[in-house]
């Protein structure tokens, strides 16, 4: 990734651009993998070459993920990375326009429905999981009373810990360790609710 940081997404063309069902997935592909060519990318979310080609060529006109230097083989192979540590999208940037908030509330259940299917293929799958991975994850809902400071409060500490283990994770990964490490998924969302 060409940066630690996380990157907030804040304007409406960028925000539309990723706001693309076969985008997202690609990104979230991407990010998994690190660095991919278009065919590795094809053939994971089972699209033809020259689709995916097209759809990371606009993720890369809005920034959202750039090719990567001296990886190819041969001058035609071009591979891509994820520009930054992740994306963040904030209401306040999406909330003094109809469309922006039109466009906002649609990727965020874009999002939610990719996430959702995610979960869903992981629950089909369940039982071809070992043992040791099945007692490892987890699924839970918290319910509490919290002012709108305690709830970021509580959403940063969430952030900074997953973070953490994130970045151990991907060190030991480059590191060699890779034995019995997998993909994992942790998908939090923290919301008020009117009964």
């Amino acid at each position: 990734m060409a940066s630690n940081e996380s990157r907030r997404v804040s304007d409406l063309g960028t925000l539309k651009a990723f706001g693309h069902p076969l985008r997202m997935k690609l990104y979230r592909a991407l990010y998994i993998a690190r660095q991919a060519t278009a065919s590795q990318l094809a053939e994971q979310v089972d699209e033809a070459v020259s689709l995916v080609s097209y759809h990371l060529r606009k993720l890369a006109d809005h920034g959202l993920i750039e090719e990567t230097e001296g990886q190819g083989k041969d001058g035609r192979e071009r591979w891509w990375q994820t520009s930054s540590k992740g994306l963040n999208f904030h209401d306040e940037d999406f909330n003094d326009a109809p469309e922006k908030v039109a466009t906002h509330t649609a990727v965020g259940r874009l999002s939610f429905d990719q996430r959702n299917e995610l979960y869903c293929r992981f629950l089909d799958t369940y039982q071809s999981w070992s043992p040791e991975w099945r007692k490892a994850s987890s699924s839970s809902e918290y319910l509490a009373r919290l002012t709108a400071e305690e709830l970021a409060a509580l959403s940063r500490e969430v952030h900074e810990i997953v973070d953490r283990y994130e970045e151990q994770g991907r060190a030991r990964d480059e590191a060699g360790d890779t034995e019995g490490r997998e993909n994992v998924a942790m998908h939090l969302y923290a919301f008020p609710f009117r009964t």
